[in-house]
C-alpha cells in the first residue's frame, strides 16, 4: 500500500477541526481533516433530544460564517450539527469522514498516522478530536443490581429510555441539571452531586442580553491563562464543572427534584450516598463527565490519561504537534464554540511560521492538490 504524504493532518472534524481548517486554508497551508464520524456534525447529532446550546447564536458561529438566524436564539444540537456540515462545504474544507486514526506515532521527523483508510505521513499534526472521548462512570457502578437501568449522559436521549420508578441523576453540573429537570416531568428524580453555583440571571430573557454579552465576553477575554483571575478560575474549572447556565436551583426545586449528597458506593445493589443513605431507585443516569483518551497516541510525554502539556496549544516537547479544544486551553471559552476560533487562528499562524522557517526540500512547492472526492459535500 502506498503511503500518502500530507503537510498538516488535523485529527477531528468537529468545531475545533473545522475552525483551524478555515485558518490553515486562509494561509494556503495544505492540510486534511480526518474525522471518525460518518457525517460532519455527528458528534452533536448523537446527543439527547432536547439539548440546546448554552451559548446564543451570536456566540455559536465559527470564523468566517456567523450562525444564521436571530443572534439571541439558542440553537438546537441537530441544527448546530447541520451548520457544521454546511460550514465545511461553504469553505471547501478537505474533510475525510469515516476515517479513524488508530495510532499516531513518529518516523524520524515526520508523524505516522495509521488510519482505517490507510497510512499517512504528516509533517505536522493537530489533535482536535475532542477531549471527552470516554464516558466516566465510577467503578462501583458495576455493583448495582442488574435490575437497575444505567445510562451515561452520552447515551441518554429521552425519558422513554427509562422504566417506571425513581431515577437517580448523578452529577449536578449543566448536563445533570438539564436531564434531571426533563426527567422530573415523568419520574420522581433525585439529583446527587456538588452544587456548582449558577449564573444569576436567565440567559434566554430579553432583559438579560446585556449581562449575557458581558459574561460570554468575560469567558473569552478576561478568564484567560494570562490574567490572575483567569488562572484561579482555571484550576477550579478543571477540578469541577462550571456554573449552571440555563437551569437554576429554583427550577429544580419547583419541579420536585430532590437533592442529595454525592454517591459514594453501593449497598445491597442500590446507590449509597456519602452520608450513608441507601437510595431505592429503578434507574441511574450518570452525568459524571468524560475522560480524555489518547491511548492511540504513541509519542513521548503523552499518556493514556490524555494530558498534553502545551503552551496555548503548542506541544513544546513534540515539535510539530498541536492540540486544540482543550478545557481552558487559553481561556474559559477555549472548549466552547465561540472561543475555539481564536485558538485556531493562533495555531494556524504558528504552523505557517514553522513551515516557512524549515520547509522540507522534497515537498512540492505550494499547496498539495486536494482530491475533490475527499472534500466535504
Amino acid at each position: 500500500m502506498v503511503t500518502e504524504r500530507i503537510d498538516t493532518a488535523v485529527i477531528g472534524g468537529g468545531q475545533a477541526g473545522l475552525a483551524i481548517g478555515y485558518h490553515l486554508a486562509a494561509r494556503d497551508v495544505p492540510f486534511v481533516v480526518l474525522d471518525a464520524q460518518d457525517r460532519i456534525g455527528d458528534a452533536w447529532r448523537h446527543r439527547w433530544d432536547s439539548l440546546r446550546l448554552f451559548t446564543p447564536a451570536r456566540f455559536s458561529g465559527l470564523p468566517g460564517s456567523p450562525y444564521p438566524g436571530s443572534p439571541w436564539d439558542f440553537p438546537h444540537h441537530a441544527a448546530f450539527a447541520d451548520y457544521l456540515e454546511g460550514y465545511a462545504a461553504e469553505h471547501s474544507l478537505p474533510v475525510r469522514t469515516g476515517t479513524r486514526v488508530r495510532r499516531l506515532g513518529r518516523d524520524g521527523e515526520r508523524f505516522v498516522l495509521e488510519t482505517t483508510s490507510g497510512p499517512l505521513l504528516a509533517d505536522r499534526v493537530v489533535l482536535a478530536a475532542g477531549f471527552d472521548a470516554r464516558p466516566r462512570v465510577p467503578a462501583f457502578a458495576a455493583d448495582l443490581d442488574e435490575s437497575v437501568t444505567q445510562l451515561h449522559s452520552a447515551d441518554y436521549r429521552n425519558a422513554g429510555q427509562l422504566p417506571p420508578g425513581d431515577v437517580l441523576v448523578v452529577g449536578a453540573g449543566n448536563s445533570g441539571a438539564d436531564i434531571a429537570l426533563e426527567l422530573a416531568r415523568t419520574h420522581r428524580v433525585v439529583l446527587a452531586g456538588r452544587h456548582p453555583g449558577q449564573i444569576p440571571f436567565r440567559i434566554e430573557s430579553r432583559t438579560s442580553r446585556l449581562p449575557s454579552l458581558m459574561v460570554f465576553t468575560a469567558f473569552s477575554r478576561v478568564l484567560t491563562v494570562r490574567t490572575p483571575i483567569g488562572r484561579r478560575a482555571r484550576s477550579r474549572v478543571q477540578a469541577h464543572s462550571g456554573p449552571l447556565i440555563r437551569v437554576k436551583t429554583r427550577d429544580l426545586a419547583d419541579a420536585g427534584v430532590e437533592r442529595t449528597a454525592r454517591i459514594a458506593g453501593v449497598r445491597d445493589g442500590q446507590p449509597l450516598t456519602q452520608d450513608g443513605r441507601r437510595l431505592d431507585v429503578a434507574s441511574v443516569v450518570w452525568c459524571t463527565g468524560f475522560d480524555p483518551d489518547l491511548s492511540w497516541v504513541d509519542l513521548p510525554g503523552i499518556g493514556a490519561d490524555g494530558l498534553v502539556p502545551n503552551d496555548r496549544g503548542v506541544v513544546l516537547d513534540v515539535p510539530g504537534l498541536y492540540v486544540l479544544g482543550q478545557l481552558f486551553q487559553y481561556s474559559l471559552a477555549s472548549s466552547m464554540v465561540h472561543g475555539v476560533g481564536r485558538d485556531a487562528a493562533h495555531l494556524a499562524e504558528h504552523i505557517d511560521r514553522a513551515r516557512r522557517a524549515a520547509p522540507h526540500r522534497d515537498l512540492p512547492p505550494g499547496p498539495l492538490p486536494r482530491d475533490p472526492e475527499l472534500t466535504a459535500p
